[in-house]
């Protein structure tokens, strides 16, 4: 199945090669390009994009508030948005993930690692830059404001619903483990590893294996240490 990704960025030298590297797969293609935030939400709609590259820092609605209207809309439930970032230690991606976003890149990464990022987005999987350290989200959300006093109660609450082995298995994501990591430390096959992660979405409602992260941390199963 062909993967429908969306650009949005207001440089529209960055959207030319963005699109000419995209639509050179076989397995993808550009289905429309936004300079805005509020345009990428209204074309997301109409192109039934899949997969949207969001730059963001955008003119008017910029791409963290387009990013959060995307993951509240329903309608566009199975929309996967992608931060594209100059910085990648920086405060806007804690932002970014805790809008919606499935994940982030850098803008100076190889075309082999954009194009496996909109691969893995549309997977459903939660995708960190290729550059970061298995630690990177914890450092992300700790300079966030992850203290006692703001985590969630109700977060924290959800996690109950939770089998053992859920919650296990959720320490082990947010601390960015892939399900052959987590099924070689647990012993277990990778199916399983998959199948406890989508219970676990389900259950705490999130929309791909990010949220799952965030949730970790915002609601206290996970302590963030910074080196």
């Amino acid at each position: 199945m062909t993967i429908r990704v969306l650009l949005a960025d207001d440089q529209a030298l960055l959207r030319s090669a963005f699109r000419v590297l995209v639509d050179s797969e076989p397995d993808m293609e550009v289905v429309g390009e936004a300079s805005d935030g509020a345009e990428a939400v209204r074309l997301a709609k109409e192109r039934r994009a899949d997969v949207v590259l969001m730059d963001i820092r955008m003119p008017g609605t910029d791409g963290l508030a387009a990013t959060r209207m995307i993951s509240a809309d329903p309608a566009l439930a199975r929309v996967r948005v992608v931060i594209l970032t100059t910085f990648e230690v920086d405060d806007y991606v804690v932002r970014s993930l805790r809008a919606g976003a499935s994940g982030f890149l850098g803008k100076g990464s190889e075309p082999e690692e954009l194009l496996n990022a909109i691969r893995v987005a549309a997977g459903g999987e939660a995708l960190l830059s290729p550059a970061a350290t298995k630690g990177l989200i914890a450092r992300f959300l700790a300079q966030g404001g992850t203290a006692d006093e703001d985590r969630d109660p109700a977060r924290a609450e959800r996690l109950q619903s939770l089998t053992g082995r859920e919650r296990e298995v959720l320490v082990q994501v947010a601390g960015g483990h892939s399900n052959d990591e987590i099924a070689e430390k647990l012993e277990v096959s990778p199916l399983t590893v998959k199948t406890h992660v989508n219970r676990a979405m389900a259950k705490l409602g999130a929309r791909d294996r990010a949220q799952l992260v965030v949730i970790a941390y915002e609601s206290g199963l996970v302590r963030p240490r910074v080196e």
